[in-house]
C-alpha cells in the first residue's frame, strides 16, 4: 500500500510538471512567463492577464466538492488581499483530473453554492464559514467567482504526455522519439530545477528562455525521466533507436565512454568492452568487409589504462592502439588497419581525446560516433556527415543494457 501511495504521489508531481510544460509551450509570445510554485502551483503572466493555477491529479479518487474546497479557500485568501489593495488582481484556475464523479459539479456556480460547498467546512467537529472570516458580501463573492475558472475534466496523465509530445514535435519539427527522449526529458529537468529554487524570482521563466534551455539533442539520465519511463523501458527504447539492426553494416563505429570519477570497477568496464566488441565486430573468414569498433575511455587514469591493457593482453583479447612500437608516435594509419580473421583484432583503443579526430579524418568509410557520458559531453565536435549520439548514463553497467 505504501509503495502504491508513493507512486501516486510521484505521478502527481509529474502531472504538475507536465502541466507547466504544456502551459509554457502554449504561450503565444516568447516574452510571456510562468512561475513554478508561485501564488499557486503555476502562475502564468501574459500581455493581457495573470492567472494562478492550482493543478491536481487524482487518478484513483472520485470527485467531491471537499477535495477542491481548500485550494479555493486559499485563492479567496489571496482575493481578500486584492480587495484591501495589497495584492494585484489576477485570475484563478483550478485544474484537476478525477477518476469519476465530475457530474456532481454543475457549472457555473453562484455565491450560494460557493459558500455552501467550498467555504463552509468542519474541523474537529467545529463548523467554519470562510466567507464570514473575511466579511465578504455576496457582491464580492460574485466578483471572485468571475475571476475563478474550475475544470475538473482535465486530461488524463498519459493523454497530457501525448499532448506534450505533439507540441514538441510541432515546436522543433522533430520525430516523436526526439520529442520524448531529448526535448521532453530536458524540459522535465528544467521544470524540476525551477521548482526547488527558494527565491520565487528564480522560479520564473519565459517561453523563449525555456525553449533555449531544452533545445539540444542529448539523452539525459534524468532521474525524473527515468522514473517516468522505467529504467528497463528507457534502455530498451534507446537500444531500439540506436543499436538494433538485423544486418550490421561494416561502418566504422566509435564508442566514447567517460570513466566515472566514483564507483569505478575495472571488471565492469571490461564487460562493457567485451559487449561492444562482440556485438559490433564481424571478423569471420566469410566476411567480405570485416570490421571492429573503436573505443575511447575518457578520464581514465594513465596507470589504470596501462593495467587494463596488460590484463586484456594477458587474457588473449587482441586489440590495437595505433602505436607500432615502444616510443612511437600515434599513427592514425596504423589504428585504421583492417581487423580480420587473420589478425583477430577485436577492438581499437584510442588512448587520447585528440586521437579521435586524427582517426576520423583518416577513414573514408561511413562513420558513427556514440558518446556515453556521466556528467557532461566531452567530445564536442559536430560532424554533419556522420551519425552522432550523446547518451548520459548513471553506471557503467547501463551501457551494456543499451548497446
Amino acid at each position: 500500500m505504501k509503495e502504491r501511495t508513493a507512486i501516486d504521489t510521484i505521478k502527481g508531481y509529474f502531472y504538475q510538471f507536465d502541466f507547466a510544460i504544456v502551459k509554457l509551450l502554449e504561450l503565444k509570445k516568447d516574452s510571456e512567463t510562468i512561475v513554478i510554485e508561485g501564488i499557486e502551483d503555476i502562475d502564468i503572466d501574459t500581455a493581457t492577464e495573470e492567472t494562478a493555477i492550482q493543478c491536481k491529479y487524482h487518478a484513483k479518487k472520485e470527485y467531491n466538492h471537499s477535495v477542491i474546497a481548500k485550494p479555493i479557500r486559499l485563492m479567496l485568501d489571496h482575493y481578500k488581499e486584492v480587495t484591501k489593495g495589497t495584492k494585484k488582481r489576477i485570475n484563478y484556475k483550478l485544474y484537476g483530473y478525477f477518476e469519476s464523479g465530475q457530474a456532481k459539479l454543475k457549472l457555473p456556480i453562484d455565491s450560494n453554492f460557493l459558500k455552501k460547498h467550498f467555504l463552509t467546512y468542519t474541523e474537529k467537529k467545529v463548523e467554519y464559514y470562510h466567507h464570514l472570516k473575511h466579511n465578504f458580501t455576496n457582491t464580492e463573492l460574485d466578483d471572485f467567482i468571475s475571476l475563478l475558472e474550475i475544470n475538473i475534466n482535465a486530461l488524463e496523465y498519459q493523454s497530457q504526455v501525448t499532448k506534450i509530445s505533439s507540441l514538441l514535435v510541432n515546436q522543433f519539427s522533430c520525430k516523436t522519439f526526439e520529442a520524448e527522449h531529448f526535448f521532453y526529458n530536458n524540459a522535465l529537468k528544467v521544470i524540476k530545477e525551477l521548482s526547488i529554487e527558494n527565491d520565487i524570482k528564480k522560479r520564473k521563466i519565459s517561453k523563449s528562455e525555456f525553449l533555449k534551455k531544452i533545445d539540444f539533442k542529448r539523452v539525459l539520465f534524468n532521474e525524473w525521466f527515468v522514473t517516468y519511463k522505467g529504467e528497463a523501458k528507457l534502455f530498451a527504447e534507446l537500444r531500439a533507436q540506436y543499436f538494433t539492426t538485423f544486418n550490421i553494416s561494416s561502418f566504422e563505429r566509435f564508442f566514447l565512454i567517460e570513466i566515472p570519477a566514483k564507483n569505478y570497477v575495472r571488471t565492469e568496464l571490461k564487460d562493457v568492452i567485451f559487449t561492444i566488441s562482440k556485438k559490433w565486430s564481424k571478423l569471420s573468414k566469410r566476411e567480405q568487409n570485416p570490421f571492429c569498433p573503436y573505443i575511447y575511455l575518457h578520464n581514465i587514469p594513465h596507470q589504470e589504462l596501462l593495467d587494463l591493457k596488460k590484463e586484456l593482453y594477458s587474457e588473449g583479447f587482441i586489440f590495437t592502439d595505433g602505436f607500432d612500437f615502444d616510443g612511437a608516435e600515434f599513427s592514425a594509419k596504423s589504428i585504421c588497419k583492417t581487423a580480420n580473421n587473420n589478425n583477430s583484432i577485436k577492438f581499437k583503443l584510442l588512448n587520447k581525446l585528440e586521437h579521435i579526430n586524427l582517426t576520423l579524418n583518416e577513414i573514408n568509410k561511413t562513420k558513427e560516433i556514440y558518446q556515453f557520458y556521466s556528467t557532461n559531453p566531452f567530445f564536442n565536435v559536430s560532424y554533419t556527415n556522420m551519425k552522432q549520439a550523446e547518451i548520459q548514463f548513471s553506471q557503467l553497467t547501463d551501457i551494456k543494457k543499451i548497446v
